[in-house]
């Protein structure tokens, strides 16, 4: 992970966004020495969210805390498939 500070960021943000957006490079960006933000593609927090409901789900069918699911056949006709 690249680390630069705020200050030597601000004369080369165009350029890290497109690292962050296109190489799904997480660029930190650093404050008095420490991760201030941190800058990463829409499409790697979107993967991190989503892996973070499949885990949720996961955990609730472990410890048997799911609620009922609603059969498919009532979603295709509540869709208008049917």
């Amino acid at each position: 992970m690249l680390q630069m500070s705020v200050s030597d960021a601000r004369s080369r943000l165009g350029d890290l966004i497109r690292r962050a957006a296109h190489n799904h490079e997480t660029i930190a960006l650093t404050d008095d020495g420490q991760v201030a933000a941190l800058l990463v593609s829409p499409q790697v927090l979107e993967d991190l969210e989503d892996a973070l409901v499949v885990a949720d789900y996961q955990r609730r069918g472990a410890e048997g805390t799911l609620e009922p699911g609603i059969p498919h056949e009532e979603v295709r006709r509540m869709l208008g498939l049917t």
